[in-house]
């Protein structure tokens, strides 16, 4: 077993193991970039940098292999921060043998986060880096590195993480593991090598089929080690070694406990640090923190999260032996280092690197993948253990592991030797702890969303039951046979539908011909006017889809009328659904405690500072239902100039995009000849271009409510 610390060593290590690849590679990440650099330019050699050439010139090379790569199918939120289309670039892009999915297999709002590489189950990597952008950089952690930079060529900050390379029976389970979750994804069965084929364990000499890198050096031979997961199932209990085995490793410490990790939000967690740290002859706890969760949205979420937590901590923290920290770099100028990893160090005796962050989500809903050694029967492995946490603490204090092992034989503190050490202008910082009831404060931020209390950014398992528990009262829940006799109305009412729907004339209306002359009917009636934005206001009203109404209308009228027809229904039809969510929802004796209690007026002052910036993001970048976004503001008391104003810069530009394009796309189908076809392509790239122009501006402007988001 090697510690890879920081991606430099773990991209590099992994594109050596690749290159000598003989049967099959699985790739699983959260995210997995096609564009991603594994090495710098300069040292490239002759392979490819870039991800998906380096795979493709394997390939090439050897026909026999196999690359399966794993990603998530990601939720909207993130497409802006994502490669556009990853499953053209590696399916269309990719050379015959390699095999891209985008795993769907989770149950509702789950993610697939493990982050695990196999090559020929001989030697296995898992820890806390995807193969994504943003990812690499070296252990110095420079403030300025010519080679970090994103495929626009854009410098990012420094980031932290760590991977564990493994191999034996450990390869081979983790190979096991890689295998099922691809059958799971996709329902196909990949055999696994042939251990004859591809020669036997790693040994100490180098061999030409021994993916071994020539350049890693072992940390530990012969160590037993543990895999502990998270898996959630759809239709089956889930799997929740991670929290297990978290709980029993701070329950066992016995002088301190070493955390390096993203988030720390996991109320379990959260629950046994404040049991051991009430205790008067309890463990140290040390904590190595990010200065704050990246971006307006992780601030406001995860980031009040964690403050609520540690404000928990610093209370049960009696005895002083709570210590937070976040780690600095000189030169930084605002810009903040990213911890990424996931270790926790119990004492001398146990180690854990994986994906698994210490949130509700890791230990509940996530799919996570850690590795575990644990010394405590076999003394031969406490120096391993020892030896990380010193060179964690050493990279963090701008020193050397050495000076580290030596403060902590000195002084028997933990707390004391990072003290001792702190004097470094590359050192460790007390990461400052909200005072009060109010941590959201701390963050600044636009929407708390942790108002929600994790149910929507950090649930422990699906969270529809939760809301029902956290939101709705006891008088308003409806007993079992109650909503028994709802459903099958509502199924007698679909069925219903469905046999209006084939025995009577009503399907007749939508053949091609009925929709056209009923388009040319609209277009001519003099009514129209008014037509049109009834049809928008009932439409949001029942929750339909607004990008329908929007394109229906472009298609039908004249892009002049197109333009009016949708700006103006849009518009009318948000303060509409916004006046449900303002008079009806709290108005009337339905209106009670719970819905203006403290969580609600929390959202609706940070909602009211920057809501008109909120509004137009949710327009330009379609987040969610638009009918439900509006009753959402009117729920908040969203100024009504503010909503107005917000939606109508957030709809203009890709209501005028649609109409323009939808004149054109009309223009070109019934006159098909060059010209039409040449103006088309133009009309296409210049929207094209717009909405990139958009992105980059909008993503500008979430930047400055903090760093670059580091993801996971």
């Amino acid at each position: 077993m090697s510690f890879l610390i920081d991606g430099a060593a773990y991209f590099s290590a992994l594109r050596q193991s690749i290159a000598r690849a003989r049967h099959s590679v699985f790739i699983l990440g959260w995210d997995i970039d096609s564009r991603v650099r594994l090495v710098p330019e300069s040292e490239a050699g002759d392979w490819p940098a870039e991800l998906l050439p380096f795979l493709n010139q394997v390939l090439t090379s050897r026909p026999g292999l196999r690359v399966y790569l794993l990603g998530w199918d990601f939720s909207i939120i993130f497409t802006f921060e994502r490669e556009s289309l990853p499953w053209y670039r590696f399916s269309v892009g990719g050379a015959p043998g390699l095999r891209f999915h985008l795993d769907s297999a989770l149950p509702a709002t789950a993610s697939h986060h493990q982050k695990i590489v196999v090559v020929d189950d001989r030697i296995a990597f898992a820890g806390g880096l995807d193969l994504a952008i943003r990812r690499w950089d070296t252990s110095e952690h420079r403030a300025l590195h010519p080679d970090r930079v994103d495929p626009a060529q854009l410098p990012y900050p420094p980031v932290h993480d760590v991977q564990i390379a493994v191999d034996g029976q450990a390869a081979r389970a983790l190979g096991s593991l890689a295998r099922e979750r691809w059958r799971l994804a996709t329902g196909e069965i990949v055999s696994a090598p042939d251990a004859g084929a591809v020669g036997g364990d790693h040994q100490t000499t180098d061999t030409a089929g021994d993916p071994w890198p020539t350049t890693l050096q072992p940390d530990v031979r012969s160590v037993p080690i543990a895999i502990s997961r998270t898996m959630p199932h759809p239709d089956a209990p889930a799997v929740c070694e991670v929290l297990a085995m978290n709980l029993d490793a701070i329950a066992a410490a016995r002088q301190w406990i070493y955390i390096e990790n993203q988030y720390l939000t996991s109320m379990a967690i959260g629950d046994a640090l404040s049991a051991r740290l009430a205790e008067p002859d309890g463990p140290e706890v040390v904590a190595v923190l990010p200065r704050k969760e990246g971006g307006w949205m992780e601030q406001s979420s995860m980031g009040v999260l964690r403050a609520k937590l540690l404000q928990r901590l610093r209370k049960a923290d009696r005895f002083g032996r709570l210590r937070v920290y976040y780690p600095t770099v000189p030169g930084l100028d605002g810009a903040l280092l990213n911890v990424h990893a996931k270790v926790l160090i119990i004492d001398d005796r146990l180690l854990r690197v994986g994906s698994s962050n210490l949130s509700n989500r890791s230990v509940g809903l996530d799919s996570e993948c850690d590795l575990v050694i644990d010394a405590d029967d076999d003394l031969r492995l406490r120096p391993t253990v020892a030896g990380l946490r010193d060179r964690l603490l050493a990279e963090h204090l701008g020193c050397q592991a050495p000076a580290v092992a030596a403060a902590l034989d000195a002084r028997g503190s933990l707390v004391a030797a990072v003290e001792s050490l702190r004097e470094s202008p590359r050192t460790l910082q007390p990461l400052p702890i909200p005072e009060g009831d109010t941590p959201a404060s701390w963050t600044e931020v636009p929407v708390n969303l942790a108002v929600l209390d994790g149910l929507v950014c950090d649930p422990e398992r699906p969270p529809p039951d939760q809301i029902v528990e956290a939101f709705v009262p006891p008088s308003f829940r409806r007993p079992v046979h109650s909503s028994l006799l709802r459903y099958a109305l509502v199924c007698v009412a679909l069925l219903a539908l469905a046999a209006l729907w084939m025995f009577t004339p009503l399907r007749q209306y939508l053949r091609p011909q009925n929709i056209r002359e009923l388009s040319d009917r609209l277009r001519d009636n003099p009514w129209a006017p008014f037509w049109v934005p009834a049809g928008y206001v009932a439409g949001t009203l029942v929750l339909f889809p607004i990008t329908v109404l929007l394109t229906t209308t472009a298609l039908i009228f004249d892009p002049v009328h197109a333009f009016l027809y949708c700006f103006g229904g849009a518009l009318l039809a948000s303060v509409v659904t916004y006046g449900v969510g303002r008079v009806i929802l709290l108005g009337g004796r339905q209106r009670v405690a719970w819905l203006s209690g403290p969580r609600l007026a929390a959202l609706r002052g940070h909602l009211m500072k920057r809501s008109l910036l909120a509004i137009v993001a949710a327009r330009l970048l379609p987040i969610g239902n638009f009918s439900i976004i509006n009753m959402v503001a009117g729920v908040l008391k969203v100024p009504l100039r503010t909503f107005v104003l917000g939606n109508a810069i957030g709809l203009l530009p890709g209501i005028l995009a649609l109409t323009v394009f939808a004149n054109r796309l009309g223009r070109t189908l019934r006159h098909p000849h060059p010209g039409n076809l040449l103006v088309l392509g133009v009309v296409v790239v210049a929207i094209v271009a717009l909405l990139a122009w958009m992105r980059r501006r909008i993503t500008r402007l979430i930047r400055r409510e903090g760093p670059a988001r580091k993801h996971a």
